[in-house]
């Protein structure tokens, strides 16, 4: 296979293995391509803008007493229903996003999507004192994030050159970040309105988003890959020039043809994906799995522990104003994505991951000791350094995350995947998040309830288990085409040497044949497999 190589500037294996020099390509970081990852990653600000708001309604006036119970407090099925069902939208959206997806194409789907979340967004501020109504609205405009959940990050991996396809694909979570911090900005604003204005102009501004995302994808071109997959070739070529700032003859473009072309001739002979596909396709099984594990475990990590229900945990530690608390930890969020920007271009996935994880158990576990032991939970002001010490380290774990899981999850599954089992393995994946989205802020609640700050240690135990995940399963796949980290799963290619792996000395017969791409995983992969994994 002629696009197999170690890294992108070293040789490529050609015509049975024979090995020759890569001509050098004048690829660069270009305007449009940045444009087009900003413009895609709006959907993640809507996502975060959303998430957040939330937090910071159940302690405002107008909004208690029109959806409150009669002493103007929230139950905990009340709360948990109102922010639960946005994530119950969310993996419905997810489900279907990657069928139309490939339907529609990327950037239509994205557009139709985006300008869904305005008939959500509709029925939430039309709401008088229906707290379901306003529920409901969430769960319409859920349908909308989880949408594009899926699809702006497979847009942005298959659209992207790969020298800054990690940063790309990983400012969509820097968006999210921007998006939630913006929320309590606009909340700390409105918060002492004693009218609806308090809780309706946060919610109209949302509308803003829709439209900027819906009309603005419209500017930018399809992704080359899925123009490859409906026979636009030639549109294909001139997006992959004009992405990497270079002209259609140019070394570069040629090589990503031909690897989307081999790997469409390979999908080819297998007819049609089905949706069982992603479990028996060769090297499948192990790809989904981790993809959902993956997804799973960035909710696990417990970041969104704080974003939805940080405004009532901080007001339990005795703080005057939790609004600006939360600003605090906003802030703290946004700048450390912009570091998670940098970790994943230069460190790589699976250190990050590792770190990033193990730096998150630590603060959980002095989270769930300080809470339960030093803080007086009858009257805080007694104890005012633990309730300190609990905002400082929850904001070392959000900042832990904000520079590791939070930004390197969405561009690790993005490429995981090949592009005929992507739109579905991708939608599968991030359903997962949105499931244990929803069991967070459904029976946050009722946890807290029953063991208070101990519930900082489900979150520290989980972060510990996903360290050992990583290491022994998750392939690093930092500046390599989405084509070669197809061939290293299917090579079995060991995680933990993965990253040295070098691709120009695979012997040719050990590589996955045309003819072969249909057969069973066990058929496929050559007994010198093993030699390959080292």
């Amino acid at each position: 296979m002629r696009w197999l190589k170690p890294q992108s500037e070293q040789a490529e294996t050609v015509n049975h293995g024979a090995a020759h020099e890569k001509p050098k390509s004048n690829e660069k970081v270009t305007f449009i391509a940045c444009f087009m990852g900003l413009v895609a990653s709006i959907g993640g600000f809507m996502f975060g803008y959303v998430s957040g708001q939330i937090s910071g309604y159940f302690n405002m006036e107008d909004y208690a007493r029109r959806f409150g119970d009669a002493d103007g407090s929230f139950s905990a099925a009340k709360q948990g229903t109102i922010v639960g069902l946005l994530a119950v939208g969310c993996l419905i959206g997810a489900l279907v996003a990657g069928k139309l997806a490939d339907t529609l194409g990327r950037r239509l789907a994205i557009s139709a999507f985006a300008l869904w979340a305005s008939v959500g967004i509709a029925i939430e501020i039309s709401s008088e004192y229906a707290w379901y109504q306003f529920a409901i609205g969430r769960l319409v405009t859920g349908v909308s994030i989880g949408s594009l959940s899926v699809v702006v990050p497979m847009y942005q991996s298959e659209s992207s050159p790969p020298i800054i396809r990690g940063i790309l694909v990983s400012t969509y979570q820097l968006f999210i970040t921007l998006g939630i911090w913006t929320s309590y900005l606009v909340n700390w604003g409105t918060a002492n309105r004693t009218n609806s204005a308090s809780w309706r102009i946060p919610n109209g501004i949302g509308f803003a988003w829709s439209l900027i995302l819906g009309i603005g994808i419209l500017f930018l071109p399809e992704s080359p890959r899925y123009a490859y997959t409906q026979g636009r070739t030639d549109e294909a070529r001139r997006t992959i020039a004009r992405l990497a700032g270079v002209e259609e003859s140019d070394p570069a473009v040629k090589d990503q043809i031909n690897q989307i072309e081999d790997k469409l001739k390979e999908e080819k002979v297998q007819g049609k994906a089905s949706w069982i596909e992603i479990f028996t396709g060769p090297r499948m099984l192990y790809r989904t799995t981790l993809g959902i594990v993956l997804q799973a475990g960035q909710q696990l990590t417990g970041a969104n522990f704080f974003f939805y229900y940080g405004t009532t945990i901080f007001k339990a530690t005795g703080l005057s104003n939790s609004y600006v608390t939360q600003i605090i930890l906003g802030s703290v969020n946004v700048v450390c994505t912009f570091g998670g920007l940098y970790v994943v271009h230069k460190v790589g996935r699976r250190k990050a991951l590792m770190s990033g994880a193990a730096w998150i158990f630590v603060c959980f576990l002095i989270y769930a000791f300080v809470g339960s032991f030093a803080l007086d939970s009858e009257n805080p002001a007694n104890t005012p350094q633990a309730g300190s010490a609990l905002i400082v380290f929850s904001s070392l774990a959000i900042a832990a995350f904000a520079s590791t899981w939070g930004p390197i999850v969405w561009a690790a599954v993005a490429e995981m995947y090949p592009t005929r089992y992507r739109a579905p393995c991708m939608a599968l994946a991030t359903a997962s998040n949105w499931f244990w989205n929803f069991l967070i802020s459904f029976f946050t609640r009722f946890i807290t309830d029953k063991i208070h700050y101990w519930y900082g240690l489900v979150f520290g135990g989980v972060c510990l288990a996903l360290v050992f995940i990583v290491f022994f399963f998750m392939i690093e796949t930092k500046d390599r085409s989405l084509e070669e980290i197809d061939t290293m799963y299917l090579l079995h290619v060991n995680p933990i040497h993965s990253a040295s792996w070098d691709g120009s000395k695979v012997p040719a017969d050990s590589l996955p044949s045309d003819s072969s791409a249909h057969e069973p995983e066990h058929e496929q992969v050559s007994e010198q497999k093993n030699d390959a994994a080292v």
